[in-house]
């Protein structure tokens, strides 16, 4: 058990000297939690039961001459530099990716600050771009991604914004985009543009002209888009299965059924 603690804790130190999969520094943390040295959180937590507070780290270990001290940004003893960037909020050590802290969101954000905006009812940071030009639902990170269940607002996989405001990650949204689902898990409103998909679709319909006796059949469906309430003629697209199984609405006897208004989904601003 000693030999394999030794050996656990001469990996962290190796990696230490340039950091580790997740960010480029030259200490570790000493964790509030356990009193173990870490290169990152995110190492604590992987290795550990239980979770890092961030906030409450008070001292580091210099990668370079070992010297355990109060957290900063410079070694007291041979004076290295932890890393480019450093917040005392965060204990944050990472090279420059022109970080900021945002107070509003508690954490830091990649910048740079000026192209973003914290949004007060979304409660993010996002592109300067979406100033005036995003649909806002408040406090929107701060609820679990609807795939995966996990956080998003500390997450540093990227977000992914849906045209109805809803978040996902955007390695969630890129496996849902594969899968076919073209719909917010949340709302069920398009998550892109589909105009093109809904041309495709009309031209299949037109192709599968109705049997008689369902000619004049109507079927009421509320749009997820903008739920307005149609009532229309069903119209069937025979690709050998059940009839009743593949009941569509005439997108020509309901113009704007399928018509999605919105514009496709940006990028949320990514965390660190």
């Amino acid at each position: 058990r000693m030999f394999a603690d030794r050996q656990k804790y001469h990996r962290r130190r190796m990696a230490s000297l340039v950091g580790c999969e997740h960010y480029v520094r030259r200490c570790l943390l000493k964790a509030p939690c356990c009193g173990k040295a870490y290169v990152c959180r995110l190492c604590h937590d992987a290795e550990e039961d239980h979770q890092m507070d961030r906030f409450l780290v008070k001292e580091v270990q210099c990668s370079v001459c070992t010297t355990v001290q109060q957290a900063q940004q410079t070694c007291v003893e041979c004076n290295v530099t932890f890393g480019e960037y450093y917040c005392d909020i965060c204990h944050l050590f990472d090279k420059d990716k022109k970080q900021y802290h945002c107070q509003p969101c508690g954490i830091c954000r990649i910048g740079p600050r000026e192209k973003y905006f914290h949004c007060e009812k979304c409660n993010l940071c996002l592109a300067g771009d979406l100033r005036g030009n995003h649909k806002c639902v408040e406090n929107v990170s701060r609820q679990n991604c609807p795939v995966c269940m996990e956080d998003i607002h500390t997450s540093r996989i990227g977000a992914q914004i849906l045209p109805c405001g809803h978040l996902l990650h955007k390695t969630c949204f890129d496996d849902m985009v594969q899968t076919g689902a073209y719909r917010c898990p949340l709302c069920m409103h398009s998550a892109w543009n589909m105009e093109h998909n809904w041309e495709q679709m009309d031209k299949e319909i037109s192709q599968s002209p109705m049997p008689t006796e369902y000619q004049d059949a109507t079927v009421k469906i509320i749009c997820n888009d903008c739920q307005t309430l149609f009532n229309g003629y069903a119209k069937l697209l025979d690709n050998g299965r059940n009839w009743n199984r593949l009941l569509y609405m005439s997108i020509q006897s309901i113009p704007n059924l399928y018509r999605s208004l919105h514009h496709v989904a940006v990028h949320h601003h990514t965390k660190t």
